[in-house]
Order: structure tokens, then C-alpha cells, then sequence
């Protein structure tokens, strides 16, 4: 038994295969972005989506051994959640459940976040407890409260997040102001590596939430002061490694010792990461799985499946 998962997300294509044991593919292509643009319109992804799904998925095709597809469908899990690029994959994986007539389960872009994290971090059994997951990347800036779900994924409810700006935007603007090419994660964090040594910052915070829009404006003024680079880039990460530290703190002494889970594209970053795992003992994907991908979307479906199947023998 093997399982297809596709998610269509603002910036990358990607189709995973898992076969209840490992990801045995994990493809994905970046969404094409104009030099210097600050990301895409939604009709923009939609039609590079079209373009580059076939591409990324028909390798994985045919398998004898499919027996579900799995696909992201929105953002999150909450009401209204929406974004037209999922569509794309929605389409697609419809097409091909009925054609190879298999069952379709639709789960949401974070979810997948989550399962690719706990498969990366070997803490797939997590899923059968509770847990606090923070979703952290362009779109998204928050700390959720996640219980099992049964065969529709896991539960997941926001019990905190930024106020404002998303740590992926912040990273993408700072880059940006830095002459960086976007998405600019992968090169602000070779900066701030060039500038050693941890900043003792101060991130404001409203309890478990925090506020990250002070970040873009203090690392702007860096760069007007004549600030080298490398500082730049290591004040925006450590802001935002701050941020997360304080909200983590707080939500950790209001459910309990809880596990801890970081997923999403900032999750990526290594400064980020060794501070939270030294504080916390986190769970960290690796950055092959911190990235949009669709392997958690393979796993959760066949999970789901695996439930159905046993519901109805």
C-alpha cells in the first residue's frame, strides 16, 4: 500500500509518495517570482501550478500499489480558509481518484506542515496525543494547541500568533532591503551566520502573542545607519527567534509541559532551530520537510485510509 499526497501552496509545487513506513518521493518546484518582486498574485500561482503539477507528479505514476490520494485544500484548518492556488490540486487530485479509483482526502496545508515535521523529527506517534505545534513561513505565524482528529488529521486550534507582520514576510523584506533575491531565507541566514555571537533582544509581546512588524522598521534603519549586512541579518533572525522563545514560554505555562513541534519554511533556519531545540527539546524537521512539501499531506492519507479500511473490514 502506497499513498499520493499533492499541495499546491503560494510558492511550491510538489507531489510525495509514502509507503507507511518512509517518503519514498518528495518532489517540488519553486514558483517562479520576478527580480525583486515581493512574492505572487494568487492568478499568478494558479497558472505556474497548472504548468509545473504534471511535471512534478506524473513521475510518481503509475503505482500499482496506490491505494489513496491525500491533498491540501486550504491554508489551515479554520473556517474559511482559503486560497485559490490549493484549487490546482484540489482539480487535480479529483481527475485522478476517479480515473485510478482510489479515494481523495483533503486535509489542510498546515496539517501537512505538522505531519512532515513529526515524520522528519521520527515523532510520528505525537499525532495520538497532544501536543503544541508552531506553523512559521510566509503566511502564517502561529502557535496551535493540536490534538488527535481521527482520520480527517490532526486538530488543530491558534491559541497564539503575531499581531501583525508573518516572520516569513519580515525575513523576505528584510532580504529584499538587503539586495537578496526571494524568497530570501536561505541567503539572510548565510549573513547572519557571518555575525557571530547571540543579540540579547527584547521582542514585544500581549501575552502569548507577539508583534513583529518592529522588526522591519529597526533593521531598515540599520541599513540607512550603514550597519554591515551580516548584523542586519542576524538581528532579524534573532528577533524572530526572541519572539518565538516568549511565545512558547507563555503557552507552555498555560497548557503544561507539553511536546513542542516547529514546522514551516523559517523553521529551516539552524539559529532559529539549535536555540528552541536547547530551550525547549522542539521538534524540528529537517529542511527538506521544514519547506512546503507534500509528504505530511502522503502521510496523513495514509493514515486516514489505514482508519477507513479498518472502520470498514
Amino acid at each position: 500500500m502506497s499513498t499520493l499526497g499533492l499541495d499546491t501552496s503560494n510558492y511550491t509545487t510538489s507531489a510525495a509518495k509514502y509507503d507507511g513506513s518512509r517518503v519514498t518521493d518528495n518532489r517540488r518546484r519553486l514558483l517562479p517570482v520576478p527580480e525583486g518582486a515581493k512574492g505572487l498574485r494568487q492568478s499568478d500561482a494558479v497558472f505556474h501550478h497548472t504548468r509545473q503539477l504534471p511535471d512534478i507528479a506524473s513521475p510518481l505514476l503509475p503505482d500499482p500499489e496506490l491505494s489513496a490520494i491525500g491533498v491540501s485544500v486550504s491554508p489551515t484548518g479554520a473556517e474559511g480558509s482559503y486560497m485559490p492556488c490549493f484549487l490546482t490540486g484540489k482539480g487535480m487530485a479529483a481527475v485522478l481518484g476517479a480515473a485510478l479509483n482510489v479515494p481523495v482526502y483533503e486535509f489542510s496545508h498546515q496539517q501537512g506542515h505538522i505531519a512532515a515535521a513529526l515524520y522528519s523529527g521520527g515523532r510520528l506517534e505525537l499525532l495520538e496525543e497532544k501536543f503544541l505545534a508552531f506553523h512559521v513561513s510566509g503566511g502564517t505565524t502561529e502557535a496551535l494547541l493540536v490534538s488527535p482528529g481521527g482520520s480527517r488529521g490532526p486538530k488543530a486550534v491558534a491559541v497564539a500568533g503575531s499581531l501583525d507582520l508573518k516572520a516569513g514576510q519580515a525575513v523576505d523584506r528584510v532580504g529584499l532591503a538587503l539586495g537578496l533575491k526571494f524568497p530570501c531565507g536561505p541567503e539572510l541566514e548565510k549573513l547572519a551566520l557571518a555575525c557571530p555571537g547571540e543579540m540579547k533582544i527584547r521582542p514585544v509581546m500581549r501575552g502569548a502573542d507577539c508583534s513583529l512588524s518592529g522588526i522591519e522598521n529597526r533593521c531598515l534603519d540599520m541599513i540607512k545607519k550603514g550597519h554591515p549586512k551580516e548584523e542586519v541579518a542576524r538581528y532579524c533572525l534573532e528577533y524572530i527567534t526572541a519572539a518565538l522563545e516568549g511565545m512558547c514560554s507563555a503557552l507552555l505555562s498555560e497548557y503544561g509541559e507539553l511536546p513542542v513541534v516547529f514546522s514551516g519554511g523559517v523553521c529551516s533556519d539552524s539559529i532559529l532551530r539549535d536555540r528552541l531545540t536547547e530551550r525547549f527539546g522542539a521538534v524540528f524537521s529537517e529542511p527538506e520537510f521544514s519547506a512546503d512539501n507534500a509528504a505530511g499531506i502522503a502521510i496523513l492519507a495514509y493514515i486516514s485510509h489505514r482508519c477507513f479500511a479498518g472502520r470498514s473490514a
